[in-house]
């Protein structure tokens, strides 16, 4: 994703294995769809990695310093390629869960409004 017309993706790093049948699909990714991700993409640097006896997975590093690892095992070259375009569209900030439905500044002094309000 862009932000302030910034890519935040720098690095897209493809692991695989030559000889592990998980390793299948992003085989076949990289030889039909990889080329074509990376001239659509030419902002992102793409390195394949070779290695061997591991799962195959796609690790995105971000301008923020962070990475995010996706395990693409066993899966077809589509999804795989839909996989890398979540990495680059995605900003890199780590998911925060609320705590509560509603996030202010300022919560209210009389409290959280509920329908069961007895007068």
């Amino acid at each position: 994703m862009a932000v302030r017309g910034v890519w935040q993706l720098q690095k897209l790093v493809v692991s695989y294995c030559d000889w592990g049948g998980s390793s299948r699909g992003i085989r076949a990714f990289m030889e039909s769809h990889l080329p074509s991700f990376k001239e659509s993409n030419p902002q992102l640097e793409v390195v394949t990695e070779l290695i061997r006896g591991q799962h195959p997975h796609l690790k995105g590093f971000y301008r923020n310093k962070n990475e995010r690892v996706v395990c693409v095992k066993n899966l077809t070259p589509e999804d795989i390629e839909l996989h890398a375009t979540r990495l680059r569209n995605s900003t890199g900030r780590k998911v925060v869960k609320l705590r509560t439905r509603h996030a202010t500044e300022h919560p209210s002094v009389q409290g959280t409004w509920t329908t069961a309000l007895k007068m």
